[in-house]
């Protein structure tokens, strides 16, 4: 399935679109547990660029990443009728959906880790030539860093300095407690900043 037709059909009218825009992730997802696609819709424009990203660098590989989002959304389409409001919250339920299909396929690949600088381009929109290709190299150089680090400590690194969870959210969405947590981004704070010291002032968001 292309990453467009997680899309879905045509959009609904402006009215209810915006209606549904205004509505929290997880009141989307009741109504998604009801059968509605133009919620869904919302949820997969909220949550897929994101996503992707994040699975992109643990995997390493764009296209698998596209692969995982695609099953992400379709356990969302098949999970939400089971939706229990006042639980977790969507993003960090959202979030564990995923990191849990990262791990599946790294595990079916006997514990080996693609190189995220072999990945190819993981540009972000930006089309300014001169200062795309420098954020490039200094991403591509953080990304194989990132590749080097232990698993959990790559994950963590990875959710709360690149997709900005908070502490807490992030150890809900590795399930492990915060002291564990920060030992694990203490680690890999401490591993970045051995291999990537003359990068240091490119990693405001991954030194302290």
């Amino acid at each position: 399935m292309a990453m467009d037709s997680m899309r879905g059909s045509p959009p609904a009218g402006a009215a209810d679109a915006e209606a549904l825009n205004i509505l929290s992730d997880e009141a989307l997802m009741q109504r998604v547990g009801r059968g509605d696609e133009p919620a869904y819709r919302i949820l997969v424009e909220r949550h897929l660029s994101r996503n992707l990203g994040f699975a992109t660098r643990l995997l390493g590989d764009r296209d698998e990443g596209e692969e995982v989002m695609q099953e992400a959304f379709l356990k969302l389409w098949r999970g939400a009728p089971n939706w229990q409001p006042g639980g977790a919250r969507f993003t960090t339920w959202f979030y564990r959906v995923v990191l849990n299909l990262c791990i599946d396929r790294q595990r079916k690949r006997h514990g080996r880790t693609v190189p995220i600088e072999d990945a190819g381009d993981l540009a972000d929109g930006r089309q300014d030539a001169d200062a795309d290709i420098q954020d490039r190299q200094v991403s591509r150089q953080i990304d194989g860093a990132l590749a080097q680090l232990p698993e959990r400590q790559r994950e963590a690194v990875s959710l709360c300095y690149l997709q900005g969870l908070s502490n807490k959210e992030a150890a809900d969405v590795l399930q492990v407690d915060i002291k564990a947590l920060e030992s694990l981004l203490t680690r890999g704070r401490a591993a970045l900043r051995q291999r990537l010291g003359h990068l240091r002032h490119a990693l405001t968001g991954v030194t302290p």
